[in-house]
């Protein structure tokens, strides 16, 4: 049967990450057969296409950066909210973006980066190649009052 497309069947924030082998191996290809079609000219035409596509990568990377700077490292408004917002399989790049700031890296192996509130509660995210594996909300102890 059939069923409408909802707009959690397109998160806006995941997008599974590509292979860079096989984007090497498109882009060298595209480079190809434009020059068997069109000749050099072809082959400079997609070579300037594979260049403005790198550039706008790096763009949007600085811009990611840019924004992160503006924030205390590791730091976010809302640990709660921020660990419902995860997906398994997000790159850091994604993370810092949903976050807007840059996580405090508390471990090399594995890659560990944690991001707190001001109430104290704090996310701790594992990455592994990249991309996120795992992660923990950490919420402070309450004091109990004895009335």
């Amino acid at each position: 049967m059939w069923e409408p497309r909802t707009r959690a069947s397109f998160p806006a924030l995941y997008h599974p990450p590509m292979n860079p082998i096989l984007g090497w191996a498109l882009a060298a290809l595209v480079v190809l057969m434009a020059w068997q079609s069109y000749g050099w000219q072809g082959a400079a035409f997609a070579v300037s296409l594979v260049v403005f596509w790198l550039v706008l990568q790096f763009n949007r990377s600085v811009r990611v950066m840019k924004n992160a700077s503006a924030s205390p490292v590791g730091h976010v408004p809302s640990a709660v909210m921020f660990n419902a917002k995860l997906k398994q399989g997000m790159a850091l790049l994604q993370v810092v973006t949903m976050t807007k700031s840059l996580g405090q890296k508390t471990s090399d192996s594995p890659e560990t980066w944690r991001w707190t509130d001001e109430g104290g509660s704090s996310v701790t995210l594992v990455f592994d190649k990249g991309l996120l594996k795992s992660w923990t909300l950490d919420r402070p102890e309450e004091a109990t009052h004895a009335p």
